[in-house]
């Protein structure tokens, strides 16, 4: 069913934007069908310029990026030498990583509405300047109390720069563009996990585990001075907001606490399991605080965030295809880096170089789904790249300990991966599609929250089912990778077949332009 367009449809810059999408369910004021493709969606803006260094900029917003995402998996590699030389138990170790991940996941909501309101490039410029200094430190640190308070510096940055800078680029790209800006940003997100691994080894084996840290800083300082060069007579694009209001102060705070509270519970999660009163008590505050922010946001008169923005469709249905693409790639490098360290032997450079083809693979699959989500829509894409997904993992279900590394877990891992590329553009485009410029901060924050509890989630869950062989003792044996394998297979399949439910009908539409401040 195709309905005609309403004449009297306000233009798109008047608040209240809509469904994105033909079946999404959502109301159309604010949004309409263009190009007389009655299966492209979007609204119109009057588009401005185009940016001269367009290609240049997308570089540097996707190396920001990139540094959040490794910083992950590239410290990971180094734990084990950082315990050693500054003397940290495996509790201090465990908050190391933890740390960042806290306050990452925790803040990106309130990181991208503060985007929205107080502007998306200088949010970005904060966050990134935060998070270049706290590298700075957490390089230096002589201790695990400096290392760990530099870390979650870490992550306060990376939860303000990382939904500034997608909005960036949702608000300065439009049409093809935007579609192939936001495929390579997924490319990103799924490549820098497997490419963290690799730089964690090589600086491990050279110049030492201090330089996982300091590699951020030449990076962040080309990102600092170049991207508001590049962005150059656009910056109004992506100003404050001319709208001045007071600060939530009981919505921030529900806003932040709740996403904390449930990232902590799945990491007790991974560690003691679900039935754990650790893990039940932040679980269960988690709920109570999501449904106070919620009463809160309602009844307040400059709520902090619009819920109908959050209830949009396409916005929560393409976070959760998110949530489970992240869950789904993380909670495999989790598996198969322990595979290959504690069952086939293999040292934290060795890893880093096996993993290089799912690298390629999440670069390639993110490619194609870019374009074929252009070309049949995304409920297409997304069931199909699920489908892949499933098949990947099936085949690292058959995981032993006489399995070779290049013929038994990488290929699996690369198809898995693959699939996984593609269903992260579909979510990521699914989800920005049809937003208003002052939306997508907020916007992009909640499909940044959905990554991060994905790999929490992911991660507990896998490590439950997986059991005693994440022990790494002689009799663990390696039947939980093969139960754990199974298991993500199952999920990718269901997902697959949710597809159509949750993602939205049609296609990005090839005409929608920029969104322009107003």
């Amino acid at each position: 069913m195709h309905s005609e367009p309403n004449p009297h449809v306000p233009p798109a810059s008047s608040a209240g934007s809509a469904s994105a999408s033909e079946g999404s369910g959502e109301p159309r004021h604010g949004h309409e069908r263009q190009g007389g493709d009655p299966h492209a969606v979007g609204h119109h803006h009057e588009p401005p310029p185009d940016l001269p260094g367009r290609g240049r900029l997308l570089v540097l917003l996707c190396l920001a990026q990139f540094m959040l995402v490794a910083d992950v998996t590239v410290v990971n590699v180094a734990l084990p030498t950082i315990g050693d030389e500054l003397d940290l138990d495996g509790s201090a170790l465990t908050w190391v990583v933890t740390a960042y991940t806290l306050f990452f996941g925790s803040l990106l909501l309130l990181g991208g509405r503060l985007s929205d309101a107080v502007g998306k490039l200088r949010m970005f410029l904060v966050g990134l300047g935060v998070f270049t200094a706290a590298s700075v430190a957490s390089g230096l640190a002589s201790d695990g109390g400096l290392l760990i308070a530099a870390r979650s510096a870490q992550g306060v940055g990376a939860a303000l720069l990382s939904p500034a800078a997608m909005a960036l680029i949702t608000t300065l790209f439009h049409g093809p563009a935007r579609t192939k800006a936001l495929g390579v940003w997924a490319a990103v997100g799924g490549a820098g996990s497997a490419v963290g691994v690799l730089l964690g080894g090589v600086f491990v084996s050279g110049p030492g585990w201090e330089w996982v840290f300091f590699v951020n800083v030449p990076a962040g300082l080309v990102a600092l001075i170049g991207v508001p060069v590049l962005i150059g007579g656009a910056a109004s694009l992506v100003g404050p907001s001319p709208e001045r209001v007071p600060l939530d102060l009981p919505g921030a705070l529900a806003l932040t606490a709740a996403p904390a509270l449930l990232i902590y519970g799945l990491v007790r999660a991974r560690d003691h399991g679900f039935d754990a009163p650790s893990t039940l008590a932040p679980l269960a505050s988690a709920l109570m605080c999501t449904a106070v922010f919620v009463a809160v946001e309602r009844r307040a008169r400059n709520p902090l965030v619009h819920l109908e923005v959050l209830a949009r469709r396409s916005l929560w249905g393409g976070s959760v295809v998110m949530l489970a693409a992240s869950g789904l790639l993380i909670s495999a490098f989790f598996l198969c880096s322990f595979y290959l360290q504690h069952v086939a032997g293999y040292s934290a450079l060795k890893t880093g170089l096996a993993f290089l083809p799912v690298a390629v693979a999440v670069t390639v699959g993110a490619h194609l789904g870019g374009v074929a989500v252009g070309r049949f829509g995304w409920r297409t894409v997304g069931t199909a790249a699920f489908a892949v997904a499933a098949v990947g993992a099936g085949l690292l279900a058959g995981l032993s300990a006489d399995s070779g590394v290049w013929s038994g877990l990488v290929p699996g891992f690369a198809l898995l991966s693959l699939g996984l590329g593609a269903g992260f553009v579909c979510a990521t485009t699914a989800a920005m599609t049809g937003l208003d410029h002052r939306e997508t901060g907020t916007a992009s924050g909640l499909v940044g929250t959905a990554h991060e509890l994905g790999a929490a989630l992911g991660v507990a869950v896998i490590a439950t089912v997986a059991g005693a062989s994440l022990t790494g003792g002689p009799s663990a044996g390696t039947g939980g990778f093969g139960d754990a394998f199974t298991a993500a297979a199952v999920i990718a399949a269901a997902v697959a077949v949710a597809g159509p439910v949750l993602l939205p009908a049609g296609r990005p539409d090839p005409s929608q332009p920029r969104a322009t401040a107003h």
